[in-house]
């Protein structure tokens, strides 16, 4: 759901006001574009949800349905290229509702003029994308518009998974006394993006995270263990996403900063940009939250996965007051600071 619109808005208060240019789909902005404009114009409980796909009845099972759309510039980065990207965001939105991917879609808009070249190799990025995630592309669409109206290329997908596990998972099922966990380090792919754009160097070499992450989610899910929530960590990064649980769940989200996982490239590259490395966009990372008592053995489950093998628990969720759903962030030093989520994107075009 956090993936609806991909636009920032100017504040509005009318139809004479206009969109403004795309940052990415996770700051305050588009969160008060979700709430004013789209959420009102199609009201339903599997909008409300705000889920990162809906879940909707099929005979003795359910199934999730997502959408999204991706812009990323450059179109080829370190460890991946907008076919990659496109095939494995959709398919961890479905992870993220508990639900095996199965089918996608993919829409094709090409710039009058682009390289035939250029989009074999994103469709042989894409078929390989699939293969590994054990997902097929049944269906499509392809569009060839003006030079100059597309940057190349954007490519839509949407996707069905299939649910057949007992458990509600949502951001609303979060609950004081839940504790969270990562499955890795965070900010690899918004800052390998950033160095493929401008030309920045790392050694060795820093490369995106972008990967499927259901095989992990599915051991959590076959272990028997109570998912309450699961969210990818894209666009607006852990920042992002936990001011969206907490919001939905009305709990404060407690982080300890000494237990989040940030490689030292990523810090450094962050510390000479000005970025907050929690805010930076991943394509293969994801929070899980659960009872506190199911950690251990969440995170024994986890360790026993490729994409899982460098999890770690990194806070919890408490009681809040009415209104008052927050995240914090407790420093090594024992100061407190609240994390807010940003009014825009910290890198556009990264996803």
């Amino acid at each position: 759901m956090n993936d609806f619109l991909s636009i920032c808005p100017i504040p509005f208060s009318d139809a004479d006001e206009c969109i403004q240019l795309a940052h990415g789909g996770g700051g305050r902005k588009m969160q008060d574009l979700l709430r004013n404009l789209i959420l009102p114009a199609f009201e339903n409980p599997f909008l409300r949800t705000q889920h990162d796909g809906a879940v909707l009845g099929a005979g003795n099972s359910s199934i999730a349905f997502t959408t999204d759309s991706f812009v990323v510039r450059p179109l080829f980065f370190p460890g991946g290229d907008i076919g990659t990207l496109a095939i494995n965001g959709t398919v961890n939105d479905l992870a993220m509702c508990g639900a095996r991917p199965r089918w996608l879609s993919a829409g094709l808009i090409l710039e009058e003029g682009f390289p035939v070249g250029t989009l074999r190799r994103v469709l042989d990025s894409m078929r390989e994308a699939a293969h590994r995630a054990g997902v097929q592309l049944v269906t499509g669409d392809t569009k060839v518009v003006d030079r100059g109206k597309c940057d190349g290329l954007f490519i839509n997908t949407a996707g069905i998974g299939t649910i057949t596990h007992p458990v509600s998972i949502g951001p609303g099922r979060v609950e004081p006394g839940d504790a969270l966990l990562i499955n890795g380090d965070l900010g690899r792919h918004g800052i390998a993006v950033m160095s493929a754009r401008e030309g920045l160097e790392f050694e060795p070499p820093l490369t995106s995270d972008c990967a499927p992450v259901w095989e992990p989610v599915q051991a959590l899910l076959d272990a028997g263990l109570e998912v309450h929530c699961l969210r990818d960590l894209t666009r607006g990064g852990l920042v992002s996403a936990l001011n969206e649980i907490a919001s939905a769940s009305g709990v404060e989200i407690r982080l300890e900063e000494n237990t989040i996982p940030v490689c030292q490239a990523v810090r450094g590259a962050c510390e000479l940009l000005g970025l907050d490395p929690l805010s930076v966009a991943n394509e293969g990372r994801f929070v899980a939250v659960l009872p506190e008592h199911q950690i251990p053995e969440a995170l024994s489950v986890l360790h026993a996965h490729r994409h899982g093998k460098n999890a770690v628990r990194i806070g919890r969720a408490c009681s809040a007051s009415p209104g008052q759903a927050r995240v914090t962030l407790r420093s090594p030093l024992g100061t407190t600071r609240l994390l807010d989520m940003l009014s825009g994107e910290q890198l556009p075009r990264i996803c």
